[in-house]
């Protein structure tokens, strides 16, 4: 027990270090952008690689649950509220921490076994701040860029494409009431395909031909 406390006390003073040589100069920039571009690449792929798929299974099983309550224009606010707040920045935040965090514990704990850090203490040169905070500082950098990434990844597959306008016309059933032409464009839904260029259409007033 003593001893678990022990490592608690050691890892606090620890954090603490890097705290307060993360706020106070002098900052190592060149490590720390080769860090930020290093871990920014390293985890960027995993990062999408998730996302992404969420992103679209969440579209295609939402739009069946919805379809069935007539409120497929809800669809597109769940996947981006959902993205923003909840699953890109808890997946970019994990990936970060496993596999940013991973290789740098791996890059400093074979420093310490080849003596590199006890050298550069022999040197007179302060390790935490050469070694430990430009890592520090680039994995909290890093984590709010990936988590952007990562939402307009999982954003993806409801964008409507990359020019982002799209026309298209319809016309109305014979004989409508005039004043259910208003209602109708009104309530009217657009779905744009993103990579196949089809555009669907579904109204949730009256059935009308859609001419794309």
């Amino acid at each position: 027990m003593v001893e678990r406390l022990a490592r608690i006390g050691h890892f606090g003073t620890f954090a603490g270090r890097v705290l307060w040589r993360s706020v106070t100069p002098p900052w190592e920039l060149d490590s720390f952008l080769t860090q930020l571009w290093a871990l920014w690449w390293r985890c960027l792929l995993p990062v999408l690689a998730t996302t992404t798929p969420l992103g679209m299974v969440m579209a295609l099983q939402g739009l069946q649950i919805f379809d069935l309550y007539g409120a497929q224009r809800l669809l597109s606010p769940l996947v981006s509220v959902a993205t923003f707040r909840e699953l890109s920045p808890v997946l970019a935040s994990v990936l970060v921490a496993a596999q940013g965090g991973s290789s740098f514990a791996a890059e400093l704990g074979a420093m310490r076994i080849r003596e590199e850090l006890d050298a550069t203490e022999v040197m007179g040169i302060d390790a935490i701040r050469v070694h430990v905070v430009p890592r520090f500082l680039a994995a909290v950098v890093a984590t709010p860029l990936l988590n952007l990434a990562g939402s307009l990844g999982g954003l993806q597959p409801d964008l409507p494409g990359f020019g982002g306008k799209a026309s298209a016309a319809f016309v109305l059933p014979a004989g409508l009431d005039p004043a259910l032409v208003g209602l109708t464009a009104h309530h009217a839904f657009v779905s744009l395909g993103f990579l196949s260029g089809q555009v669907n259409f579904v109204s949730n007033a009256i059935p009308v031909i859609f001419q794309p």
